[in-house]
């Protein structure tokens, strides 16, 4: 009879455990799957849990504490974010005053009788006025098009439509610079999640960049899956270089024209958009190609 009582006692105090494990399991997979859900959108709410084990519910409070903490730093990090953008944005606008009005005087300037010296210097000065307007102009470019990038909405996309029509927009250019570029886009209807006018800025912003660059070829690709790749010769690179490409004011030291901002435009928009950009460069031929998320 003892022996009875006894696995009575052992199979009740078997199923205890049982089910305090069971319920302890199913309380932490509760909090696994809400925090997840909590870190992938943008809410308010607190974590919240069936189980009324003390252990568990410790353990959502405290989480929900490192979430509030979470949530303050990151609205304090957008603020700040674009506080800068602002600022970068207004400095950009203001410097643009000045510099127009020393255009003038150094135009004006031009037409007065200087010395063999002076006109050196004169010209000195103008280079690098022209200079400072372009980055100025750039890095007005720049914020806004970080502005534009918040905003992005991913949709399907023709992006054989877009290489297209951006093409088509760079004929002019192709004439002025005498470059017969070399189109291959496939047949096949290429479709992605993406914003149009979005991608249709990265694609014009690669093809200024390789019209800038050329030495007077320029081929383009679209294959059949789905990657587009803009391939030219570009002297003065290296393997290490061509990675830098896309990195924010990275300037090449035989390229006294670019800050490097349009490319960090493209990777930005390509980011936002789910897609990657990477550069290749082997025997004085630069690629760079883009691949854009499928639906």
């Amino acid at each position: 009879m003892s022996l009875w009582i006894l696995c009575g006692i052992f199979f009740l105090t078997t199923t205890f455990f049982a089910l305090k494990q069971y319920f302890l399991k199913k309380g932490i997979d509760e909090l696994c799957l809400e925090f997840k859900e909590h870190l992938s959108c943008d809410t308010n709410t607190l974590l919240s849990v069936s189980s009324n084990d003390k252990h568990i519910r410790r353990l959502a409070m405290q989480l929900n504490a490192q979430l509030k903490d979470l949530r303050a730093q990151r609205r304090e990090y957008l603020n700040g974010n674009m506080e800068l953008k602002e600022a970068v944005t207004n400095i950009s606008h203001d410097l643009r005053t000045p510099l127009t009005a020393i255009s003038g005087y150094l135009d004006l300037l031009e037409d007065e009788e200087h010395t063999k010296k002076g006109d050196l210097y004169l010209s000195i000065i103008k280079n690098r006025c022209e200079l400072l307007k372009q980055l100025t102009e750039e890095l007005f470019a720049y914020s806004v098009a970080l502005s534009e990038a918040q905003q992005i909405k991913q949709e399907p996309t023709h992006l054989n439509r877009v290489l297209e029509e951006s093409i088509a927009a760079f004929y002019a250019e192709f004439q002025k610079r005498s470059i017969t570029p070399q189109i291959h886009i496939t047949e096949k209807k290429i479709v992605r999640a993406a914003d149009c006018s979005a991608l249709s800025r990265v694609f014009l912003n690669i093809l200024q960049n390789a019209v800038k660059y050329s030495s007077g070829d320029l081929e383009i690709l679209l294959d059949d899956s789905g990657m587009v790749t803009f391939t030219n010769t570009a002297y003065g690179l290296n393997e290490i270089t061509a990675g830098k490409l896309f990195d924010r004011f990275f300037t090449i030291e035989n390229a006294t024209q670019s800050t490097g901002i349009g490319l960090s435009i493209v990777k930005t928009f390509l980011t936002q958009m789910g897609g990657s950009i990477f550069a290749r460069y082997k025997e004085n031929k630069l690629s760079i190609s883009i691949v854009l998320q499928k639906l």
